[in-house]
């Protein structure tokens, strides 16, 4: 069974681009058609840019055409102060590369999730660290010099505690305040429990809030709001159905050697797909696993991805200074 079928067999999404193609690069043996990677190794991380170049490469990945850079840094689960100034502006230079920004209209952070989960709480933490301008702007407050931009944000919650979709809140305030641009925040699911809490992906497709749990709500993009929407997530979760996966393989590979029994193995694992959907049945397939340290895990994601975003909109905020405007 094709991996990304087996996937969809057990109603898992791929949040993130740089997996879906690592695992059908590692499937296929060969590059994806309609695909463009370039890695770029550095000392504390690793930045990977997924380049979907067209519609034969969006249906491989299951991702809109558009770019998608992640930056993969185990440090991220640490103290390191060092190495996380350096992951900010890491952050903050993608961001230049995919922003316009215009000196008169303001700029708009999203915090998606629901703040009662720690889990899905990125979102609103990384709001609360956000360094926001657009009161000041309207005050015409002197303390504003050149080389800070007008910018607002907002954690809309979830449809559970509002009652209201995400992009009906995000529409109503792109349509009050006008912005150039909305920079969304969101937690994601991994594939791969390596990446939880110690990669972060950047695109400039936009979002879909709750993909990643299988909780589809209406996207956040430029055809929904008609501005750039950049989408800035973090695995902080991994469905049970990938650590069966996993399993499954690693016990499929103890045994490679034994021809035989490989075989044996390997044309019942239908089957034992079978057994793993009916485990996750009382949970509709949609069990999924976070560290007990998320906690700490997040409130330092939180920290890093509001000062990558705090740097790129702000000329004068530098890693020197950064951690003054982390409120």
């Amino acid at each position: 069974m094709a991996i990304m079928e087996l996937l969809n067999t057990l109603g898992v999404t791929i949040d993130m681009a740089v997996e879906a193609h690592e695992l059908l690069r590692g499937e296929a043996g060969v590059e994806i058609p309609g695909v463009k990677v370039i890695k770029d190794k550095k000392e504390n991380y690793e930045i990977t840019k997924v380049e979907i170049l067209n519609e034969q490469g969006a249906a491989h990945l299951q991702k809109p055409i558009g770019n998608y850079v992640t930056i993969d840094a185990p440090v991220l689960r640490s103290q390191n102060r060092t190495a996380q100034k350096e992951i900010m502006l890491a952050l903050a230079n993608i961001l230049k590369t995919m922003l316009t920004i215009n000196d008169e209209r303001p700029i708009l952070i999203v915090g998606l999730g629901n703040w009662h989960a720690t889990p899905d709480a990125l979102g609103p933490k990384v709001v609360d660290y956000i360094f926001v301008t657009r009161h000041l702007f309207n005050l015409k407050h002197e303390a504003l010099s050149k080389g800070f931009k007008n910018v607002a944000a907002i954690s809309p919650g979830v449809l559970g505690i509002t009652g209201i979709e995400t992009v009906e809140i995000v529409q109503g305030i792109v349509e009050k305040i006008n912005p150039s641009f909305v920079i969304a925040v969101d937690a994601l699911a991994a594939a791969n429990v390596e990446r939880i809490c110690s990669s972060i992906q950047i695109a400039d497709t936009g979002i879909n809030p709750g993909s990643g749990i299988g909780n589809q709500r209406p996207g956040l993009n430029r055809e929904v709001l008609g501005i750039p929407v950049i989408a800035i997530g973090c695995p902080t979760v991994v469905n049970a159905a990938i650590i069966a996966k996993n399993t499954l393989e690693m016990f499929l590979d103890k045994f490679s050697s034994s021809k035989q029994f490989y075989q044996f193995l390997k044309a019942r694992q239908a089957g034992i797909i079978t057994l793993v959907r009916e485990v996750l049945e009382p949970f509709s397939n949609n069990l999924t696993v976070t560290p007990k340290e998320i906690d700490f895990l997040l409130l330092n994601l939180a920290k890093v991805i509001a000062g990558g975003i705090t740097m790129a909109v702000h000329e004068n905020v530098q890693p020197e200074n950064v951690e003054m405007y982390l409120n």
